[in-house]
């Protein structure tokens, strides 16, 4: 991998990281630019908490005990970049709105489905998206039909396993195993799968180290 470090020589994760834009809709995207990666998962899964524990930053992605309440793409950036000319951030992760959320309005849910579809399908810098899947549960159906929407979609998915302290440490390689099997036919799916717990700081480095070679930087 290329030694694409960020100013002042400190790593992808060794930095500060921001919050820069909630896009509501396609027109409000930022112009393509650096490599994306996104972060897709149940609205329960615990996604705002792994990334707060990805960029060591408590505060950054908005966590809720209200599921649902993430109803735009955040996008997050290393800090220290301006944004103007050449002075671009190596790369920007993307908080996805949750999905399965009952509860939510069905028009109110349709307009956040549009909004990830049209994300996947036209989003030419987006490299991987990470699924987020709730150790406790595995891919349940509404996961599944996520997965189908990648594969059709060709965009490139990892399986990220979350949550697994609250399982017992015997089960997890059967989970590892039995995930594994039901991604092995799928044609966008990236065959390793990552186990984490944002509570313990379990697997965040291997996820870190995931995302440099996925946009093939340094972290």
């Amino acid at each position: 991998m290329a030694d694409q470090t960020t100013k002042d020589d400190k790593p992808l994760f060794g930095r500060p990281w921001i919050f820069i834009r909630g896009v509501p809709s396609m027109k409000f995207l930022p112009p393509e630019g650096p490599f994306e990666v996104a972060f897709a998962g149940r609205s329960n899964v615990g996604k705002s908490s792994l990334i707060n524990a990805l960029v060591g930053h408590r505060g950054l992605a908005r966590t809720s005990n209200t599921p649902g309440r993430t109803q735009e793409l955040n996008y997050f950036v290393p800090d220290g970049f301006s944004g103007e000319g050449g002075d671009l951030p190596p790369m920007a992760l993307v908080d996805m709105p949750g999905y399965g959320y009952a509860e939510a309005p069905k028009d109110q849910v349709d307009a956040w489905t549009k909004l990830v579809f049209d994300y996947l399908r036209g989003r030419t810098t987006l490299k991987r998206v990470y699924v987020l899947i709730d150790s406790r549960h595995g891919i349940k159906k509404n996961d599944a039909e996520v997965l189908d929407l990648l594969d059709k979609a060709a965009v490139s998915y990892q399986i990220v396993l979350t949550k697994t302290d609250k399982i017992k440490e015997a089960g997890l390689p059967k989970l590892l195993a039995d995930t594994a099997e039901k991604i092995r036919k799928r044609p966008a799916a990236y065959p390793g799968i990552l186990a984490t717990s944002s509570e313990r700081g379990v697997g965040l480095q291997e996820l870190r180290e995931a995302i440099g070679l996925t946009v093939g930087i340094e972290v």
